[in-house]
Formats: C-alpha cells, sequence, structure tokens
C-alpha cells in the first residue's frame, strides 16, 4: 500500500492524529485514546501503518510472556508528496476529502462523548468564513497559517497542555468574475443564467 493508501481511512488517520507530536505508545494506549473503535481494528490499522512504514517499532518489552511494541510516527512518511496530490482525479480528492471529514466527525463526536466535555470552555471553534483572494494573497495567507502552526507542531505533551485537532480546510466555491465590467458587489451569474 501507497502512502495515499495507508491514509485514505479514517482510523489510520485518528491513528496518525493520535501519535503526533513526538508521542511513542502501544497499540493498548491507542485503543485507549480512540476507544470508540474496537481493539482488533485498532490492532489492524497499527500493523498496516508499521509495514506501510508509517509507524515504526520505538521499543520492545516482555509483558506476561508477550511483547509489548512502543511505536512512533515516522513524520517524513505520514505526508502525502506535493507531485503526487497534482496527479489525483477529482474522484480521489472526494475519497480524500470524506476520509478526512469521517475521521474529524469520529474524532469530534469522541470528544462530545467525554464525560468533562465543556466546548464552550475548550473553546471550540468550527466557523467558516468566505474570503475573496486572489492567487497571492491566497498564498500569502497560507504562508501566514504555516507560520502561525508549524513551530506548535513540535509541542510536546506536558500537564498544562490539551491536545487540540486543527483541520484547515480551503477550497474555492466561486470563479473569479472575468468581466471588466461588472459591479464588483455584484456576484457572478450562474452559466447559462439569464439576465433580466
Amino acid at each position: 500500500m501507497d502512502v495515499l493508501e495507508l491514509l485514505a481511512h479514517p482510523v489510520r488517520l485518528r491513528i496518525v492524529h493520535a501519535m503526533r507530536g513526538g508521542r511513542t505508545l502501544t497499540t493498548a494506549q491507542l485503543c485507549a485514546r480512540i476507544s470508540d473503535v474496537s481493539k482488533a481494528t485498532v490492532y489492524r490499522h497499527v500493523d498496516l501503518l508499521a509495514g506501510g512504514g508509517i509507524l515504526e517499532v520505538a521499543d520492545e518489552r516482555r509483558v506476561r510472556g508477550a511483547v509489548e511494541r512502543r511505536y512512533r510516527l515516522r513524520q517524513d512518511r505520514a505526508v502525502i508528496d506535493p507531485a503526487v496530490m497534482e496527479l489525483l482525479s477529482a474522484d480521489d480528492h472526494r475519497r480524500a476529502f470524506a476520509t478526512a471529514m469521517a475521521a474529524l466527525l469520529a474524532e469530534f463526536d469522541a470528544y462530545l462523548d467525554r464525560e468533562n466535555a465543556d466546548p464552550a470552555a475548550d473553546l471550540v471553534g468550527y466557523r467558516q468564513h468566505a474570503l475573496w483572494l486572489s492567487r497571492d494573497e491566497l498564498r500569502e495567507l497560507i504562508g501566514e497559517l504555516r507560520t502561525a502552526i508549524a513551530p506548535r507542531l513540535a509541542n510536546r505533551s506536558t500537564p498544562d497542555r490539551a491536545r487540540y485537532l486543527l483541520s484547515p480546510i480551503l477550497f474555492p466555491t466561486e470563479e473569479p468574475n472575468t468581466d471588466p465590467d461588472a459591479d464588483p458587489s455584484d456576484p457572478p451569474e450562474a452559466p447559462g443564467a439569464a439576465a433580466v
């Protein structure tokens, strides 16, 4: 299985999320963190991720006659290469987006099912904003987001840090209006729409 296939599954994606931040976890610890998924399913997906090189064994020890493995994420392997992204079809993007949304919904449900879940106190947010951006402004925004997020990806777990899932989603919802005589405040006409 290639990296795209390995990451294109909601449970495997949740395992990758759980392993981020330099964690080393056993499969049993992953099962506790993803408790809404059966243990057999988590074990099967950990094996697939390890076999695909996305997880690696950090250490092993004997526990009651069995070998317990602690895994760590190979950050360099848990990414989709930009060249591969350029080759994806519209259907590939649909499947990848559906996987990401399924993982996000499962994570949010698991959060809400926790006894002490308090979205207001935890500053939970799921706003959507519609922005008009030129190509240069879009690149600038992406750069600013990377600058803000990237340093925090290296944060380790501490007693005062909760783990948050941040899922930026960005796609155009309308084509640019290419009519030089159009009023910029008017929305562009739908293709085939007749002017009244």
